[in-house]
């Protein structure tokens, strides 16, 4: 057998024992050490090697687990058999092996052909990363058994007091289910209206597609009415079945029309008056520029009629799929009979984390500083398209939310103007009916700007409305 002389090295993040393993295993099929050859000692090959007898044993532990050694009891190990169909790995490239099967890059399992513009001033993961490593370190005992269907409690605690703080709420934890996302929660709410005989469901146009589709997929008749400057009328709402309503009055989206007192209550006596329920998405309320937060819908209720939904993703980060619905105490008792259907998508740790986030304040500390920043970049928006952009795209709507609406006269057709914005990074998408800007030479798109650095909005804007011109 060839003398085993590992070129180990202990400054590197690869465990002494896995370097050691994987020299052994690259000789072995190297046909360096050849089948039924006898390794050296544990004891010989750590006095040889100045490494403790425990590094030696794991490396020979793992060796044997995947087959390349054996134990003979009072002899020592040997080399197994390999099949001779096994690639011989080139000389020089021990090394290689260990940092590739060990460490690998991580940029190899990220798609980086996805571009994009995004701003690390959203969000502090400092101090969400502080609560998680709490939770780790003091609750871990929490983590090994699964989340409530419901929710963890903790969070919908948290959430009960801060909507009633922040929109004027009232609801006990035990009305709140929590779901990964919007669509997930709509799903769960789907099953509690059919439970109630309810299979009807009014839309707003424009409206948010994804939670169409649920119902869409739910099989619920569906009525698409259009909205106006007051939000969606109520004279256009069925008045012979019973039936439920999907709006966002605080911020209509994508309009960001809102429903003003009065034609709220008219909404609330629909309500009452066909037995029906009204769905409130509370989209994006809190990132409010202009004036005070809208009341919510739910806080006018006095008759159990509003379901409310709330969502975590604009106010701390997109891929945390926090959601969550308020119901009201009859229908919160209808899923409380079905919730043992279910278990929970949504990470409890993440919940746990949440929850922590918003017990220290954080979250009111982060959603504060948001509205300063989209502000911000609000203003930087509107100037930079009034220089550059004047006749020819037109900001209509913005005064709360993540992104704007904008009318572009261009003869190009949405989806191209869309895809000329993604080539830059820059999301905007189009929007299929909107009755506001009939004219031929006219384009309607949601241009989002929150992901958009202040530092590059310049250069950003400059260069789409360069594209969009030409």
């Amino acid at each position: 057998m060839k003398a085993l002389i590992p070129n180990l090295q202990p400054e590197s993040a690869t465990p002494l024992y896995l370097q050691l393993y994987n020299y052994i295993k690259t000789a072995i099929l190297n046909g360096d050490i050849l089948p039924s050859e006898k390794l050296p000692s544990l004891r010989n090959f750590s006095k040889s090697l100045g490494l403790s007898i425990t590094t030696i044993e794991l490396a020979y532990n793992q060796l044997m687990v995947e087959g390349y050694i054996y134990s003979k009891p009072q002899s020592g190990y040997f080399v197994n058999e390999i099949s001779s169909g096994m690639r011989s790995i080139p000389k020089g490239k021990e090394y290689f092996l260990i940092e590739s099967n060990t460490r690998p890059e991580f940029d190899l399992f990220l798609d980086n052909s996805k571009k994009g513009y995004y701003d690390e001033s959203c969000f502090n993961f400092v101090k969400w990363k502080k609560c998680l490593n709490h939770i780790i370190n003091e609750y871990s005992h929490l983590l090994l058994s699964e989340g409530d269907a419901q929710g963890e409690k903790a969070l919908r605690w948290e959430i009960s007091k801060y909507v009633y703080q922040s929109r004027g709420v009232t609801c006990t934890p035990e009305q709140i289910v929590i779901g990964a996302g919007t669509q997930q929660i709509t799903g769960q709410l789907c099953t509690i209206l059919l439970k109630m005989g309810i299979n009807h469901i009014t839309v707003e146009e424009p409206g948010y597609l994804p939670v169409r589709n649920i119902f869409r997929d739910r099989a619920f008749a569906m009525t698409a009415v259009p909205v106006g400057k007051e939000g969606i009328p109520v004279s256009k709402l069925p008045t012979n079945i019973r039936s439920a309503v999907y709006v966002s009055p605080s911020n209509q989206f994508p309009t960001g029309y809102v429903m003003p007192i009065g034609k709220r209550y008219d909404l609330l006596n629909w309500a009452v008056k066909n037995d029906s329920i009204v769905i409130e998405d509370d989209y994006d309320s809190e990132l409010r520029y202009f004036g005070k937060p809208i009341p919510s819908l739910q806080g006018l209720d006095h008759n159990q009629r509003v379901v409310y939904l709330g969502s975590f993703s604009s106010t701390l980060f997109p891929s945390i799929k926090i959601s969550y619905m308020i119901l009201p105490e009859h229908m919160a008792e209808i899923f409380d009979t079905i919730h043992g259907d279910y278990t929970q998508t949504c990470s409890k740790t993440e919940q746990l984390t949440l929850a922590l986030y918003m017990s220290r304040g954080y979250y009111q500390t982060n959603l504060k500083k948001l509205r300063t920043l989209y502000s911000q970049k609000l203003q930087v928006v509107l100037s930079l398209f009034e220089k550059w952009g004047k006749g020819f795209i037109q900001p209509i709507n913005f005064s709360s939310g993540i992104n704007m609406l904008v009318s572009v006269k261009s003869k190009k057709m949405p989806s191209q103007l869309c895809q000329e914005a993604h080539e830059l990074g820059i999301k905007t998408l189009p929007i299929t009916s909107y009755i506001e800007f009939p004219s031929e030479d006219a384009v309607t798109l949601i241009f989002y700007y929150n992901q958009i650095p202040l530092k590059d909005m310049e250069t950003a804007l400059k260069s789409l409305l360069e594209k969009w011109k030409s």
